[in-house]
């Protein structure tokens, strides 16, 4: 039987809606009329944001809580061009991310111009493929492109509406999906006997854990395999939490600290195998680059896609499924006694000391403060900049993706639009986001869509006047200070402006009060901590 004569954007809504996406994030322009109405009525609400960029941020928190791909919905020309940025960062940082914009006919284009550009010779350099819907072919685009957004690595795809098709009446025979690809196990061969043997022999083991295996949701395999094996594990910053962090194996986060880097890096060194678990290095400080050398060190790199970044290099390399590939490698080895010098402890000791949380007030304060004053449960988005470096190294994840945070690409302006998806999606959860006074003013007027929506994340920024990370850059490479300070602004303020609650602390007691109160608060709190300039020195 066929299905009734729908338009092609119904087709693609469904396609979506089927997916398991409830959500579309974006600003509306005449060229995406239709495409709006289409996502409503097959069960996706749209929201209505200030900016595309944030509308891309908030589409990917959506993500980390649903798991089904985020939308973003932007008109032609400047609307699509706004949202470059947090697309671009969904490639680098694998997000799921489904593009659609507007735009005129190919035929009117030939003679009309305003605001006409080629999308796709854009995207096609920032997403994983740029697709042009058609209206014979609207079903199965709308299929191709979320199987190319969720397949590994996951990315960002681009689907460009033209006015015409959206709106045009089809009546097609079925609909047409393609059958999700089972997760690849590794087959019997040399390089897996080779693994296996290292492993039995391996008496200082480490395993370093990125992004894939977040993707792969292989926690409880990881955990297994490294209790059984006595293997310490680090994670990337996005994979914080795979495994909880308070786990006696779990050496915490890595990627730009070099305070960390010192601990970390010496330990990997002196380690006997090294296996990369869904490793990918685009979150890595350049320290990180061949810090071991494989003709002396056995590497087994497990990842869902083969490595062409040359950021390091291994004896063996699954393309597989990372919680099942080590099933497999663990399967019937013995375990024996691992670092029995001590080493992983006196490490973990160490890097408790590099962070410390007794300073009586500065970032590490208030990131203390701030984890002490909400549940385990609670869900944190951090912004690019100093403060993000030293809260990956103290925020105590106890789930994946509890912190979310821009790490393969390290954009500004990311962490109150995060938040802002995060409460749409978990309004349950305890949502708050860390700023830098400079990113906060990039995406300032998301107030407003907090205060729309009625949710109540509550907002933290840092107040120093200063883009921190930059100036001590400045400082230890002996340059003057240029380009890097401005004034200081009433947050607060302006929060209150946008109809949430604004605080302003500069000590424990007034943030630890602030936070309760912003905690029960039937609209957002913005709490707004002021700092020193330099508090950052010597502390990541």
């Amino acid at each position: 039987m066929s299905n009734p004569s729908r338009r092609a954007a119904d087709y693609l809504a469904e396609r979506l809606y089927q997916a398991g996406c409830r959500r579309a994030f974006g600003m509306p322009g005449g060229e995406v009329l239709t495409l709006i109405d289409a996502l409503v009525r097959a069960g996706i609400e749209f929201i209505l944001v200030k900016h595309e960029n944030s509308a891309a941020f908030m589409a990917e928190a959506e993500y980390h809580r649903t798991g089904a791909p985020g939308i973003l919905v932007a008109t032609l020309g400047p609307g699509a061009m706004n949202g470059v940025n947090a697309i671009a960062n969904a490639l680098q940082d694998r997000v799921p991310l489904i593009v659609l914009t507007g735009c005129v006919d190919a035929d009117e284009a030939m003679t009309y111009t305003h605001q006409v550009m080629d999308h796709s010779a854009v995207f096609s350099a920032i997403t994983k493929q740029s697709f042009r819907l058609t209206v014979q072919s609207c079903d199965i685009i709308a299929d191709r492109a979320i199987g190319l957004a969720t397949q590994p690595r996951l990315g960002p795809v681009h689907i460009d509406v033209p006015i015409a098709v959206a709106g045009a009446t089809v009546t097609l025979p079925r609909l047409r999906r393609r059958a999700v690809a089972a997760p690849v196990v590794p087959s019997s061969s040399s390089d897996l006997t080779q693994a296996r043997d290292w492993l039995a022999q391996a008496k200082r083991p480490v395993m370093i854990v990125g992004l894939d295996a977040m993707n792969d949701a292989a926690g409880p395999q990881i955990a297994a395999f490294c209790e059984s094996f006595g293997v310490p594990f680090v994670t990337t910053y996005k994979a914080k939490g795979i495994v909880a962090e308070t786990h006696p194996l779990c050496l915490g986060g890595a990627g730009l600290s070099p305070l960390a880097d010192g601990h970390l890096i010496p330990l990997i060194e002196s380690a006997d195998l090294v296996i990369c678990a869904g490793y990918d290095p685009i979150e890595m400080r350049p320290g990180w680059r061949e810090i071991w050398n494989p003709d002396q060190t056995p590497v087994i790199d497990i990842s869902s896609t083969p490595n062409d970044h040359y950021m390091h290099q291994a004896g063996v390399n699954f393309i597989a499924h990372i919680g099942q590939t080590l099933d497999l490698l663990g399967t019937g080895l013995r375990a024996q006694k691992t670092w029995e010098n001590g080493q992983v402890a006196a490490v973990k000791t160490a890097l408790a000391q590099a962070f410390p949380t007794d300073d009586l007030w500065g970032p590490a304060a208030v990131i203390d403060e701030c984890r002490k004053a909400l549940p385990d449960t609670a869900l944190a988005t951090a912004d690019s900049g100093a403060h993000r470096i030293l809260l990956s190294q103290m925020w105590t994840c106890h789930e994946p993706r509890a912190l979310m945070q821009s790490s393969g690409f390290c954009t500004m302006g990311c962490a109150v639009p995060l938040a802002i998806g995060a409460k749409l999606a978990s309004p349950d959860r305890d949502v708050v986001s860390f700023s830098g006074d400079a990113g906060f003013l990039m995406v300032a007027g998301e107030l407003a869509t907090a205060a729309e929506l009625k949710i109540a994340p509550i907002f933290v920024v840092f107040v120093d006047a200063s883009l921190a990370l930059i100036e001590l850059k400045q400082r230890q490479n002996q340059m003057q200070n240029q380009g890097v300070d401005f004034a200081v602004h009433d947050y607060a303020a302006i929060a209150r402006a946008f109809g949430g609650n604004g605080v302003t602390v500069s000590n424990r007691a007034d943030l630890r009060t602030a936070m309760e109160q912003a905690r029960t608060a039937p609209a957002f709190t913005l709490i707004a901590a002021v700092i020193e300039r330099g508090s950052y020195d010597g502390r990541i």
